[in-house]
């Protein structure tokens, strides 16, 4: 059989021959880059504050790019995760439990002289993380569970429930007494300071040097990325891609449903309870504010925006959004519309519904695409084909 005809036409249908090349020059230029940029510019520059926020929400996008982009199950209550990541260092990393130790604070991982108080419990920040992750990742499987039979519109509506069970749970916990002596979270008071990362050889963190951030974010974005990478190419992957182009043909091929989405859910949520550790200690805050509906719509549009289940093309649209976010809507667009009366906050979320707007009609299938959504939505499968020659 002559294989070449094949072989030239997975090339031009896949590009998996471009692609490894490509990954091999532009991947190395673009982490260079990433570990040089905090040096071209002062380490208290709004920039850089800007573009740690960015490389947070580029942890967020990914892990809700595995629930929606991979498994395609429509997840609206993603804020829920990043709220349990926040309250996990407010809990383990403040002096919220202000008795423990008997008034002289309990130490893990750090001394007294690197924590932000003499009080409460403060464990190590990267064991804190850890923790996030897993409790992040039950509350995921948690949340996963009454969505078991469901499918479509109907998941996004129980995912949106919880969302907003947790974001009034967060809001109004300061009347919850658990345990004795304590309340669940401070409600809208906040729960501040909180401790650093402290890391050696790094600086010392805090708003007028946001390098050590910087660091400790992107790393995390790298952790993540190839998670996600080896997530992609791995069974697990795999089934997610099955199980979200058809659930039934999925099934019957023997794919575990409930292991399956609970393990997406899973995933997704430790990715966003590690960001959310992350932005509460560089925001040194844990606010009850933050974790808003508006919040889970905002990261979704990242992951539409770059193209639900590409890895780069995510990335490309977290960075976009959250600058769009910090800085051309507030500093470009703001002064422009205050000439026509108008305020940009009352406005920003407009402007990014109008943004998502024209990327459907002008580029539905994202920035960056992922291969099989780009065939769907731009080659016309199931429509015209174009026919391979097989000699045999």
């Amino acid at each position: 059989m002559d294989l070449s005809l094949l072989k030239a036409a997975g090339r031009g249908i896949g590009g998996v021959t471009t692609n490894r090349w490509f990954n091999r020059v532009t991947v190395p230029l673009v982490l260079a880059f990433a570990i040089l940029l905090p040096f071209q510019v002062q380490a208290a520059a709004p920039f850089l504050t800007n573009t740690v926020e960015a490389l947070i929400f580029v942890v967020m996008a990914l892990g809700l790019n595995v629930v929606v982009g991979f498994a395609g199950l429509l997840d609206l209550g993603y804020v829920a995760f990043y709220a349990v990541g926040s309250y996990t260092i407010g809990w383990l990393g403040s002096d919220f439990f202000f008795n423990a130790g008997h008034g002289h604070g309990v130490f893990f991982g750090l001394s007294r002289m690197t924590a932000q108080s003499q009080i409460g419990i403060h464990l190590n920040f990267y064991l804190i993380m850890v923790i996030a992750a897993i409790v992040s990742a039950a509350a995921g499987a948690l949340i996963g569970l009454p969505t078991l039979r469901l499918r479509g519109d109907y998941i996004a509506i129980v995912t949106l429930a919880f969302g907003e069970i947790i974001g009034n749970v967060a809001a109004n916990g300061d009347q919850l007494h658990f345990p004795p002596g304590y309340t669940l979270t401070m409600g809208r008071q906040g729960i501040t300071p909180i401790d650093d990362p402290n890391l050696p050889f790094v600086g010392v963190f805090g708003p007028i040097n946001n390098r050590p951030w910087y660091f400790v974010a992107l790393v995390l974005v790298l952790i993540v990325l190839f998670c996600n990478v080896r997530l992609r190419d791995s069974r697990l992957g795999r089934a997610w891609v099955a199980l979200r182009e058809d659930e039934v043909a999925a099934a019957s091929m023997g794919i575990p449903l409930v292991k399956t989405k609970l393990l997406a859910y899973a995933t997704g949520a430790a990715f966003g309870g590690m960001a959310g550790v992350l932005r509460s200690s560089f925001e040194n805050t844990v606010n009850a504010d933050s974790f808003a509906f508006s919040f889970s719509i905002f990261v979704l549009a990242m992951v539409i925006l770059g193209g639900l289940g590409s890895i780069w093309g995510v990335v490309l649209g977290a960075l976009a959004l959250s600058y769009s976010n910090t800085y051309l809507i507030p500093r470009v667009l703001g002064p422009f519309l205050q000439n026509f009366g108008l305020n940009v906050t009352q406005l920003g979320f407009g402007i990014f519904g109008f943004l998502l707007v024209v990327m459907m009609v002008l580029r539905p299938q994202g920035l960056i695409p992922e291969r099989r959504r780009k065939l769907e939505l731009t080659e016309g499968i199931g429509g015209d084909e174009t026919l391979v020659e097989v000699k045999a």
